[in-house]
């Protein structure tokens, strides 16, 4: 199977539910009840509605750890993009991927996936729209016409399904409204930073809607790479979003039919290489976002894409039926320079190609005591990656290209209930089962004398094909959830929790067939010995969880903490490693169930009204704060070890030696925002301070690489006109400009057993992939200062 060679019945399939779902007006325009306009807002001062249980809830009322963003929050925060809200979520990370511009690297509460190729899945769902995004690419979604994020910590797997095995993080769009509106938003900033977002929409009729945004966001790099001369870590993106709406505010249908568009041509990001190059001795340079990488072939350019159909139908005064449908692409081009020198040491051009299909339904009952819903889920997905590792430096021009096409095909049954059994004491049960099929075809081929000719390369084919693979392996996994509520008062909430969560299995698309164990000692490497050696299993999570949510002193004071433990087994540990395939130097992957772990931690949220009427009638003064602590340990963690005597490799655990990546032991952060009415107007002035402790770039501690405690500092004040008809605000990131690391790559010798880092003559670490040794580093954003301002029609 081989990219752009899709079976058509992916058309057949979406054009068929899209089909089918146009017919709901008709069928369900029966007298009903009004439904309640729009998903979820900002329902008072100090109230907020959120879906996490796939129903309308007070955020104090639901038996999960959320922290959610309003829209009018996040807009004062001055957040940029997704990533911007976990500095402020305990136990989160959310980051760009390594070597990218687009590609999202999520973690919550130790459980998550860096590495961004085919054939691995996601720790952390993501949802737009109550879409899932199946691939990391293109998911750092810039904040733009957004209603909320909520993200929800733990295990989800019984409403949101596989995948969602750390937690998940929805991005929910607003609602056309009723009446012509039309907003223009527009910022300027350091580093020539130009945004303008322009939102209209207008009713046409009573009962049919039409609206959309369209999205300029640019910024010139906060480097330089010095060998292309282009911009390093600039951003050149294109984005839309259109709706139509039918029905809705005060009819019992709602039909939303939403499209988006994407477009990055971001400059390549090059890496900070942390130690001068072995072989040329070319220094460390002074900028961190500066670089030297010559690769630039193919051009980067990311677009992405997609339709969805919501659907909610009330079909009587308790039942409701929701549709969502959905279609989704992108593809991708980068090149990515591990080395980080014009030398084609470690080069690495890539294409991502996605594509996916989903359907959910879902059946909603709403009684006196008792409330819950029955859904099924349907996905169809294929992510297909190419890339060459061009290590020319190392062995006259040697190229190893892969081609990993992964298909996905999921289905589940779900269901969750929550009886009453008193206003006070309320149990809640649920469970999925899902059928997971994954399909893998591998193609790994050796080239001397350049790159391959997919990447327009000069290179000849040299020996047979290290992996020419084809498998498929299924996966079946029930995930339970329980949990139990105590309402003292409608404004204290007490429970206990338990849930599971898996993440599907599959194969390693860096995985070298002709390197596997010859199992029965024949000679040959059969289909099976081959299957095994690239294939791995699910991992699993158990999550334990008690909390507390309270609204204080009449809403003055609102509080939510979280005690929690979670068995972590089979966890798959992915990496890329120096390796040998038939006889020459190359870069392979390896990947196993290798870990056991558990984690176990506490989370604290709180908002403090600290004053009203303090210099002026009708100003306030609040704090909200949030506290992470996590204690992720492994107690197993197996690594082929190879004997010195036998030179055969041993599994060994090493777990006294690894470390839970992405995961920093603390996470704290608080605002101070103080707010007062300006003539008819009102003035804001906010300020957040955040703290994250050391964090481990991998399981193997490395002390170039990995960063160390480091605190944020951001500020805001924003004037906003009366009947909020404009606004204008003043912005700072980062306002100490501190230089942090959120991921890199890794390619020296280190002891096996400890990880620690094997030094040469010159003090230096040993290279183990090239000749320059490969040490680089990606940082966070520097420094911003910008301003916006918003008008409204």
């Amino acid at each position: 199977m081989r990219p752009f060679a899709r079976p058509l019945r992916r058309a057949i399939l979406a054009s068929s539910a899209l089909s089918l779902l146009a017919l709901a007006p008709a069928a369900f325009a029966q007298d009903a009840d009004a439904a309640e306009a729009g998903a979820s807002a900002d329902a008072g001062d100090d109230e907020i509605i959120v879906t996490a249980r796939r129903r309308d809830e007070r955020l104090i009322d639901v038996p999960v750890a959320i922290t959610a963003y309003s829209g009018e929050a996040l807009a004062k925060a001055g957040a940029i993009d997704i990533t911007d809200i976990g500095q402020t979520t305990p136990n989160t990370t959310l980051e760009v991927s390594r070597g990218t511009n687009s590609t999202l690297s999520a973690f919550i509460r130790g459980v998550g996936q860096q590495d961004p190729v085919s054939g691995f899945e996601q720790g952390v769902g993501l949802y737009l729209d109550d879409v899932y995004l199946n691939r990391p690419q293109a998911a750092v979604l810039d904040i733009y016409d957004v209603e909320r994020i909520e993200i929800l910590r733990g295990p989800q797997g019984t409403l949101y399904g596989r995948n969602t095995i750390g937690g998940a993080v929805k991005y929910v769009t607003k609602q056309l409204p009723e009446e012509f509106s039309l907003k223009i938003k527009g910022t300027l900033g350091t580093y020539d930073q130009a945004d303008l977002v322009v939102t209209a929409s207008a009713p046409i009729g009573d009962l049919l809607r039409v609206g959309g945004s369209v999205a300029r966001l640019s910024r010139g790099g906060f480097g330089d790479n010095l060998t292309t001369g282009l911009e390093n870590y600039n951003k050149d993106v294109w984005a839309g979003r259109g709706t139509v709406e039918l029905g809705g505010y005060g009819e019992p249908v709602l039909i939303r039919i939403s499209g988006d568009y994407t477009k990055d041509k971001s400059a390549p990001r090059g890496g900070h290489r942390l130690i001068p190059s072995l072989r040329t001795n070319a220094p460390v340079l002074d900028d961190v976002f500066d670089s030297r990488g010559g690769l630039n072939d193919p051009k980067q350019e990311i677009e992405s894409y997609g339709l969805a159909m919501n659907v909610t139908a009330e079909l009587t005064d308790t039942l409701t039926l929701r549709s969502i449908s959905a279609w989704r692409k992108d593809t991708s081009a980068t090149p990515i320079d591990f080395d980080a020198l014009p030398a084609v040491d470690v080069d690495v051009p890539g294409f991502y190609f996605n594509e996916q299909i989903s359907q959910e339904f879902q059946l909603l009952y709403e009684g006196d005591r008792l409330k819950g819903l029955l859904g099924f889920y349907y996905l169809d997905a294929t992510a297909d990656t190419l890339f060459d590792v061009r290590i020319f430096n190392t062995f006259a021009g040697l190229t190893a290209f892969t081609e990993a096409d992964v298909d996905t095909t999921t289905f589940a049954v779900f269901g969750d209930a929550t009886f009453d059994f008193t206003d006070q004491l309320s149990l809640s049960v649920g469970g999925r089962y899902t059928w997971d099929t994954r399909e893998a075809s591998i193609l790994r081929q050796n080239y001397l004398g350049g790159g391959s000719p997919v990447f327009g390369g000069a290179g000849v084919p040299f020996g047979a094909p290290g992996t020419d693979f084809d498998g498929k392996r299924s996966f079946n996994k029930f995930t339970p959830r329980a949990s139990l509520s105590f309402k003292p008062t409608p404004d204290h909430t007490l429970y206990a929790s338990f849930s599971q969560g898996f993440k599907g299995g599959g194969f390693d698309p860096r995985g070298v067939g002709v390197n596997a164990p010859d199992l029965d000692g024949n000679g040959t490497r059969s289909d099976a010995e081959i299957a095994a050696f690239l294939s791995f299993r699910p991992e699993q999570v158990e999550s334990y969880e008690v909390g507390y949510k309270g609204s204080l002193m009449d809403g003055a004071v609102n509080v939510a903490i979280a005690g929690f433990y979670a068995d972590y087994t089979d966890v798959q540990i992915p990496g890329s490693v120096a390796c040998t395939v038939s006889g020459l130097p190359s870069f392979c992957g390896v990947v196993s169930n290798a870990g056991k772990a558990t984690f176990k931690g506490v989370e604290f949220e709180g908002r403090v009204r600290l004053g009203e009427d303090l210099a002026a009638a009708g100003d306030r003064l609040t704090l909200s704060t949030a506290l992470g602590y996590i204690d992720a340990d492994y107690k197993q963690f197996i690594a082929n070890i190879t004997d010195p005597v036998t030179l055969r490799p041993t599994p060994t655990d090493v777990s006294d030696f690894r470390e839970v990546q992405n995961t920093p032991k603390w996470t704290a952060s608080g605002t101070i925002a103080y707010a007062t009415p300006i003539g008819d107007g009102d003035l804001s002035v906010g300020t957040t301070l955040s703290y994250r402790s050391k964090t481990h770039q991998f399981e193997i501690p490395n002390p170039y690489i990995d960063q160390k405690g480091f605190a944020m500092l951001d500020a805001s004040i924003i004037y906003t006109a009366p009947d909020d008809r404009w606004s204008i605000g003043l912005f700072g990131k980062n306002l100490t400009d501190k230089a942090y690391k959120t991921s890199g790559y890794t390619f020296i010798v280190v002891d096996p057993v400890t990880g620690v880092p094997a030094l040469g003559a010159n003090g230096l670490p040993r290279s183990a992939l090239g000749t320059e040794g490969t040490l680089t580093a990606f940082y966070g954003n520097p420094r911003q200062v910008f301003v916006t301002g918003t008008v409204k029609f």
